[in-house]
Parts: C-alpha cells; sequence; structure tokens
C-alpha cells in the first residue's frame, strides 16, 4: 500500500517536473509589434559594394515591393511581393503610402539593366511612378505606372491623400512635380519651379507638414532647408513659407514630428572634400528645428534651427516615432565596401535621440551595431515600443536576401534599444519602408 502511495506521488512529481520543463521551453518575450502592415522596396540589380567598385554583381531576383502584414503570431509574419522596379540609388524615400493605407507609391530612381548590364553605369536613368494596390495586403498588385520624369528622389503624399510631391535630379528650373490623386488615377504631372532656388540645386527630399499646408525640402549642394506651400486655389502654384535654413552639411531627408512643431533633418557630411565623396565621411549629424506656422509680430513666418546631435557615419535613413518623443538615424557607417577594402566596417548602426519636451533639445540615447549591410530605412511600431529596420544585405553571402531586423525600446529608466532575434526575409536590396498603421 505504501509502495503504490509513493509510486503515486512520483508519477505526479515527474508530470510537474516534465510540465514545467516544456513550459520553460516554450518560454518567448513579448514581441506586440503595432500595426497593419509593413511596406518595402527591393533594389535587386546591385551589391551594396557598387557604390565603390561599380560591379553590380551577382542579381537575387528581381526589384519587388514587399508587403508584411502583421496579424497573428509574428512568428508566422512573412512578405508577399510584387514586381515594381526602384532604385536604391537616392535617399530612402522611394515609397510613400497614402493615408487610408489602400495605395503604395513607388519611384524608379534608375532603371534595371539589360541582361548583359555589369557595371553601375549600366543602369539607365529611371523616370517612373507605380501605384499599387494595397487592398488586400497579402496579395498587393501593380495598378498604374507613368512616366514622372528623369531620376526622381523622393515620393510624398500629402494628409487628403489626394496629391504627390516628387522630386527629380538632376535639377533643372522645374524640379518639382506635382501629381493628383483620385479614384485610384494619377492625373497628369505638372511641374514647378521653387521661388529663390538656383536652377543647378539639387532638392533631394521634400516632405509634407502635417497640416498640408506647406512642404520642407533638404538642399544637399548648399546645406539648406527651405519651406515653401503648394497653392491649389486656381490651379497649382508654389510660394515660400518663410526663411530658410542651414543646417549640417549635405542634408538628405526630412521629417516632420506629428504635431508639426518641429522638423528634423539629417546631414550626412558628404562631399567633393572627403575621399571618394562619401566614403571616408565623418560621423553624420540631426538637426532639429522648430517650425513657424502662424506669421509672428513682425508679420513673417519665421523657423530656427535649435538644436544639433552626433550620429554615426552616413546616417540616410531617418525617423520620428509617432508620440514625436524619439528620432532614430539608420547609419550604413562603411559596411557597403567590398570585402577585401580595409577600410569596411562589418556592422552598421542604429543611433537614438529623445526630444526633451521643455528645452526642445536633443538628448543622445545611444548607438547600437547592426550586424547587416546598408541599413537604410527604420520605423517606430504604432505603440512606440519597437522599432523595425531594413539591412540591404548580409555580411554571410550564403544568407539569401534581405531581413527587416527587430528591436524593443526598453525605458528603465534610461532608454535603450535591445535587438530581438527574429527577422523577416524580403528581397535582397530593401532600401525604404514604411509602416502601415
Amino acid at each position: 500500500m505504501i509502495n503504490k502511495t509513493i509510486f503515486a506521488l512520483l508519477t505526479i512529481l515527474l508530470t510537474l517536473v516534465s510540465n514545467l520543463t516544456v513550459s520553460a521551453q516554450n518560454r518567448t518575450a513579448p514581441f506586440d509589434f503595432k500595426g497593419r502592415y509593413l511596406v518595402s522596396v527591393s533594389d535587386a540589380d546591385m551589391l551594396a559594394s557598387a557604390y565603390v567598385d561599380g560591379k553590380l554583381g551577382f542579381r537575387e531576383g528581381a526589384d519587388a515591393l514587399s508587403v508584411v502584414p502583421l496579424g497573428g503570431d509574428y512568428r508566422s509574419w512573412k512578405a508577399a511581393q510584387t514586381s515594381v522596379s526602384t532604385s536604391v540609388a537616392g535617399p530612402p524615400s522611394s515609397i510613400c503610402v497614402s493615408p487610408d493605407g489602400r495605395w503604395a507609391f513607388v519611384i524608379e530612381t534608375f532603371g534595371q539593366p539589360a541582361a548583359n548590364g555589369k557595371t553601375f553605369g549600366d543602369l539607365p536613368i529611371g523616370n517612373r511612378l507605380t501605384v499599387v494596390d494595397l487592398q488586400n495586403p497579402s496579395k498587393p498588385v501593380v495598378t498604374e505606372s507613368i512616366r514622372i520624369g528623369n531620376r526622381p528622389e523622393s515620393v510624398a503624399i500629402n494628409p487628403d491623400g489626394n496629391l504627390l510631391a516628387v522630386t527629380l535630379h538632376p535639377p533643372n528650373e522645374k524640379p518639382l512635380a506635382l501629381i493628383s490623386f483620385k479614384n485610384g488615377k494619377l492625373g497628369q504631372p505638372t511641374y514647378h519651379a521653387i521661388p529663390s532656388l538656383n536652377s543647378d540645386e539639387r532638392i533631394s527630399h521634400a516632405e509634407w507638414h502635417p497640416s498640408g499646408q506647406f512642404m520642407a525640402g533638404t538642399l544637399t549642394h548648399s546645406n539648406r532647408v527651405i519651406f515653401f506651400k503648394v497653392k491649389t486655389n486656381n490651379g497649382l502654384a508654389i510660394e515660400p513659407h518663410g526663411n530658410s535654413l542651414y543646417v549640417g552639411k549635405y542634408p538628405f531627408s526630412a521629417k516632420f514630428t506629428p504635431d508639426g512643431k518641429h522638423l528634423v533633418t539629417n546631414a550626412l557630411y558628404w562631399g567633393d572634400d572627403v575621399d571618394g565623396n562619401y566614403i571616408e565621411a565623418p560621423k553624420g549629424e540631426i538637426n532639429l528645428i522648430r517650425v513657424g506656422i502662424q506669421p509672428d509680430a513682425s508679420g513673417k513666418i519665421k523657423h530656427s534651427a535649435i538644436s544639433t546631435g552626433k550620429t554615426g557615419i552616413s546616417p540616410e535613413g531617418l525617423t520620428v516615432s509617432h508620440d514625436g518623443r524619439y528620432v532614430l538615424t539608420t547609419n550604413l557607417e562603411r559596411s557597403y565596401l567590398p570585402y577585401d577594402d580595409p577600410r569596411i566596417t562589418w556592422y552598421s548602426s542604429l543611433s537614438l535621440f529623445e526630444i526633451d519636451e521643455k528645452t526642445e533639445q536633443l538628448v543622445h540615447v545611444g548607438d547600437y551595431s547592426v550586424d547587416g549591410i546598408l541599413p537604410e530605412a527604420a520605423v517606430f511600431d504604432a505603440s512606440n515600443n519597437f522599432i523595425a529596420a531594413v539591412v540591404y544585405d548580409h555580411f554571410d553571402d550564403r544568407k539569401r536576401g534581405s531581413s527587416i531586423k527587430f528591436w524593443r525600446l526598453v525605458r528603465d529608466p534610461e532608454a535603450k534599444l535591445v535587438e530581438l532575434e527574429h527577422e523577416i526575409s524580403v528581397t535582397r536590396g530593401a532600401h525604404s519602408m514604411i509602416l502601415v498603421k
């Protein structure tokens, strides 16, 4: 009788231990990345090292737009793709999405090479704007593609979702294209000069203010940011909106905070005085600008540069959290150099900043190394608790494709980023990305 009792107790104990072991093995840290889907675009035409040695290298598939629906168990997330011509050779502003999340718009800075194309010089100048229907994010569909102008570099849609702005390069007298969008169809492009802008000035990126009343543009050659209105009465017209500002050297992109009170720009410090124009660039910078919306006592609109912060090298990607509290840059470092170049860095990086609400100053939170080549874009999730970033390629050539990597933003109480093990594969060459909330 005693033996049977002891045997029963041992059985129960072993069962409990077994259950605890299984439970321990199945534990996962919380990863509640909020949003409807991620949308990225990939340039499959070239290795990142083509920027340096000009050799396109082997191809992995074709240029693509990738959509990652974010519902259900994150371990089952995967990308749905459709072919769209796009290029990494420009700011990571090659895609935007309509405010309702229904439509994606993709520009083609450079086109796809011929079958025998081997070098960067074999890439034709791009000229297309493509529309993709995201109604079913698991099956994105290209619905329209038009010629927009030579070498488009950035595309942005206004908050009303009915007007697109595309910047064109090389610069000419009319570097801004405006295209209406209604009932799922593009209108006829119109081309516009920017008042007080030299004809040889390059606008690398133009961004709409959250109000839709005006835009900001980055001028890489003169190290300035300009502001201008798009007037829609009796046709489209451009007029200045306040003063321009000098910012850090070679400003590439600009992002408004969601409340519209501030603009953040990234300065890459590229130029003719840098070996290889960008290869041996020093650390970069971000600049915080207080945005003038209404006229001051003198009747003028005044924008003010109020804070700067040092980033890693070549901070091409720039994003602001949805609560306007944090700014993140994705820094190329020298990860894109050929493997036999002694200047290569076997890492890239992220730089995180906080905007102090009281002082309006940028506070550097930290720099974080990334195991990947050429990270060009990142986004905060809708909860502002996680970050997703794309890496163009991997240092291990056996690993195919690009990756969307994830970090947790920890506040305990000091903020820091913690890289997560989870990642999602997309077509190699991912360089621009949007979160649809």
